[in-house]
């Protein structure tokens, strides 16, 4: 059911007849405002998923984070067949067209293009991902690229970088986990702990390379590769990388633009105390700013160890690490920011801190991450990739640094507080005298969400969830429900005039000890991440969900640091297609019932107001038509809910 609300305020109530147009989303979309709207005017709110997790990893030599084999080859490698073979395409694009997906965040890592050395890229790569995307344009999608990292690289306990980044500015990655530069799977072994990957950010390894990726000139201005200071060369390397992409794939218009960096983290700038702990998420092995440097120069150090509390998260003990003083940095090459003169050994040979302010204060001014440094990578990202040769339509999908939102953006440049420090005043399009050089048009705003307790805790608890805004604890079913609506839309709100697609948002599937693996039940899962998606259309918010990875399993989940976030397993598809014979698309699919929902693709007005009930399977949805308008409304309706048809 639906409801269409007429512009003299009369709702009608009128059963949707849920049939899927086969061309797909039509092959213009645009933004109009807050909306994205088809070539017949129509509004679109977008349902996509990300595809996928286990782009973040090598197919040769297998990248699974557990395996301690190979875990530091970074030159001989290759990602072809990430997110699946070309040939094994069709199933997976059918499945997720049949569940009502139209739009993909499609992963790929700066590693996986330029892994052999800098200005060398993996051609067969390239053609691999032009294949694979063009394979899902004839199934309907739109899609974006997504330049996936997370704390930089596979090396400093995540994905994205290539590995020659690291060793440009002198580190040694084969020591980073006895030196505490950082925590990495393969090294630490199992079982890892869950969800520490983190907090690998504020660790020295990654907080160093965002440092210099994003404020090399401010703050590391000594350091040169190849005669050029390390913020250029990290960056033009990155971007011109993202452009070979590009290339390979001008004139696919079913590819709608580029993310500019996942998650971006702002690294040790404008942290005031180097002696504090100051990262985005204190737990287990929490070294200062200070103490980490120290670390990977070969200072053992007492650091504090941080851990889950009712109050939050604690301080719980020290613990010295680093006990034989192995050092982060290659040979003969002494510690970045001592040669940038942050600290030095005094006359006794101790180290001492000689500039507690180096990261927060450039010529007498504080610096703000998002204004001063990540502003200006968005700027030049969407010019360079934007130019007329390149891609020149393209969508600029991008978000500041997680659990951070920029001041609310406006369509002319300013704040909502008219101090006018956001992205969108300070892209210049490039000359194009068929579109208007205004950044509103193809700007989006696509932050991160996730229900922390949930994940953390790897449990659902329907009474009990937390604001990741404010950290504050949220206790009571239906406040917590409200809560996750409040926190939307504090998303959508904060972009103003722009776009709001939420990049990611999803749960640990591995809950309760992976109880759901052996039982077969998942109403925790499906009830956990009905939250989420009620939340989403409390907001009227487009999004894609994380994640789909064709490669998870009971064991390992999606084979990177112990996360199990996929909505399908092929464990899951094994004793489906057992149980109901091969050939079920939705074989594999996890907690379906709260996943696949029934939503307004297309709707002829503008979108008020949209609900789905699961389990009375109930659907509603209000809208104000557009008289102007004279293509229909569609309404996907789920064969899972609806097999007979709505």
């Amino acid at each position: 059911m639906h409801q269409r609300k007429l512009n003299n305020g009369r709702e009608v109530e009128q059963k949707s007849r849920g049939q899927l147009r086969r061309r797909g989303m039509g092959m213009v979309m645009h933004i109009d405002g807050r909306w994205f709207k088809d070539e017949q005017q129509r509004t679109l709110i977008l349902r996509g998923v990300n595809l996928a997790s286990n782009a973040k990893i090598p197919v040769r030599p297998n990248g699974a984070t557990h395996l301690r084999e190979h875990a530091f080859e970074h030159q001989d490698v290759s990602f072809v067949g990430r997110p699946f073979p070309l040939a094994e395409a069709d199933e997976h694009f059918a499945r997720l067209k049949s569940w009502g997906f139209t739009f993909l965040r499609f992963l790929i890592t700066w590693e996986a293009v330029e892994h052999a050395g800098p200005g060398i890229y993996d051609q067969e790569y390239l053609d691999y991902v032009a294949a694979i995307v063009e394979k899902a344009g004839t199934y309907g999608f739109k899609l974006f690229i997504d330049p996936h990292q997370d704390v930089w690289s596979r090396f400093s306990g995540g994905d994205g970088a290539p590995g020659w980044t690291l060793e440009a500015v002198g580190f040694d990655m084969t020591k980073f986990g006895p030196s505490g530069a950082a925590l990495l799977h393969a090294v630490h072994g199992d079982p890892f702990p869950r969800m520490h990957w983190p907090t690998n950010g504020s660790k020295l390894a990654a907080a160093t390379m965002f440092t210099l990726f994003f404020g090399g000139h401010d703050f590391a201005p000594q350091t040169k590769i190849e005669g050029v200071n390390v913020q250029e060369y990290l960056q033009s390397h990155y971007i011109n990388a993202i452009k070979q992409v590009a290339l390979r794939l001008r004139g696919m218009e079913h590819v709608v633009g580029y993310d500019t960096l996942n998650e971006p983290g702002s690294g040790f700038i404008g942290k005031d105390d180097l002696h504090a702990h100051c990262g985005l998420l204190e737990l287990g092995e929490s070294p200062t700013p200070y103490q980490a440097m120290l670390l990977g120069a070969g200072y053992p150090q007492k650091v504090a160890v941080y851990g889950i509390r009712p109050t939050g998260l604690r301080p719980v003990s020290q613990r010295v690490i680093n006990p034989d003083g192995v050092r982060a940095w290659q040979e003969g090459c002494d510690c970045i920011w001592r040669r940038n003169g942050v600290w030095d050994l005094d006359a006794a040979g101790n180290p001492q801190l000689l500039k507690p302010d180096h990261f927060s204060i450039v010529r007498g001014r504080k610096v703000d991450f998002t204004n001063d440094y990540m502003t200006p990578f968005v700027r030049r990202f969407a010019n360079e990739i934007r130019a007329a040769d390149v891609a020149p339509r393209a969508f600029i999908f991008f978000e500041t640094e997680p659990n951070h939102f920029p001041q609310e953006l406006t369509a002319d440049g300013g704040d909502a507080r008219g101090e006018g420090s956001d992205v969108a005043g300070l892209v210049k399009q490039p000359e194009q005298p068929e579109q208007p050089a205004q950044p509103q048009q193809y700007l989006v705003h696509a932050p991160h969400w996730y229900d922390g307790v949930t994940c953390y805790l790897k449990r659902y608890l329907p009474f009990a969830g937390i604001d990741v805004h404010n950290m504050k604890v949220v206790v009571g079913r239906r406040r917590v429900q409200q809560s996750f609506i409040t926190q939307m839309r504090r998303l959508r709100d904060s972009s103003g005039s722009l776009p709001t697609l939420i990049g990611e948002f999803g749960i640990a599937f591995d809950l309760n000890n992976k109880r759901a693996y052996a039982t077969g039940n998942y109403q925790a899962q499906i009830k956990a991440i009905d939250r989420n998606f009620r939340a989403m259309e409390a907001n009227l918010l487009s999004y894609t969900l994380w994640n789909y990875n064709p490669d998870n399993t009971h064991a390992r989940g999606d084979q990177w640091n112990g996360e199990d976030f996929s909505i399908y397993s092929v464990d899951d598809a094994d004793a489906r297609n057992a149980a109901a014979g091969a050939g079920d698309l939705n074989a594999g699919g996890r907690a379906l019932e709260a996943v696949l929902r029934p939503y307004a693709m297309r709707t002829a007005g503008e979108p008020l107001s949209m609900e789905w009930d699961y389990r009375k399977k109930v659907f509603k949805y209000t809208f104000r038509h557009d008289p102007q308008v004279t293509a229909p409304t569609e309404i996907f309706v789920p064969k899972w809910h609806f097999p007979g048809g709505a």
